[in-house]
């Protein structure tokens, strides 16, 4: 056969397999292109600092899920980084000085990275995704505090003579009162007879020998209140809280 056709003929059957082989480089190339893996910056030393950074140089302390290179720069024979989280735990040597670069999947979680001989002092974190165990917030408007009721006044006197009473604060005789808190402004005007009064919760009275000028405080239950003297039993009188 003529040498030249021989040659002719192998190029046209190679075309095929040239074209194909063409195509892969091509899809190969646009699918490299799409999946950059992105990259963090480590740094330690050569002072007593440790810091990780993104691209921008901002503080790493959340980051996506996913795949990351990791570029680590030991500038000091003194400190190492080390990088541990769930399914990482990488470090560079403490007496080893220079630059590295891991390819590491980071999952959901926490992280943290460290200078192993001063842990307490290098050291940092970052989460990735939500971690579990995440404390969600919950805003609530609290309720309007409730205005805090004024004591009842009232006015008790005995004496002088075979007097006795209890007045509100109108200067009325007492019938009733609504329970609560109430003060008690007891003039005791008799060097015989005191002021004595009784009800639920509440037991109070004055000396029987000599006169006085006291207040209580108390707090008036549901029920009947009886006051008298203990000197002369026709002084008495009686109201009730309600």
């Amino acid at each position: 056969m003529n040498p030249i056709r021989r040659h002719a003929r192998i190029a046209t059957s190679m075309r095929p397999l040239l074209a194909a082989a063409t195509l892969v480089s091509i899809l190969a190339f646009a699918g490299g292109a799409g999946a950059e893996t992105p990259t963090l910056f480590g740094t330690v030393g050569p002072g007593f600092v440790i810091r990780l950074a993104d691209a921008s140089g901002n503080p790493v302390t959340h980051l996506d899920p996913g795949t990351y290179a990791i570029q680590v720069d030991d500038k000091a024979a003194i400190h190492d980084f080390h990088l541990s989280g769930p399914g990482v735990d990488m470090a560079t040597g403490v007496e080893e000085v220079g630059t590295v670069t891991w390819t590491v999947t980071l999952g959901t979680g926490s992280y943290h990275y460290q200078c192993d001989p001063h842990s307490s002092t290098m050291k940092g974190d970052f989460t990735v995704g939500t971690p579990a165990g995440t404390p969600t917030t919950t805003t609530t408007t609290p309720l309007p505090a409730r205005p805090t009721p004024r004591p009842v006044a009232l006015a008790a006197t005995v004496g002088p003579g075979a007097t006795i009473a209890l007045k509100n604060a109108a200067g009325k005789r007492l019938v009733s009162v609504k329970a609560g808190a109430a003060v008690i402004r007891v003039g005791d005007r008799s060097a015989k007879d005191n002021f004595h009064l009784v009800g639920p919760g509440v037991n109070r009275a004055t000396s029987r020998a000599g006169k006085a000028a006291v207040t209580w405080r108390v707090t008036l239950k549901k029920g009947v209140y009886r006051y008298r003297s203990d000197a002369t039993p026709g002084l008495h009188g009686s109201f009730r809280a309600v």
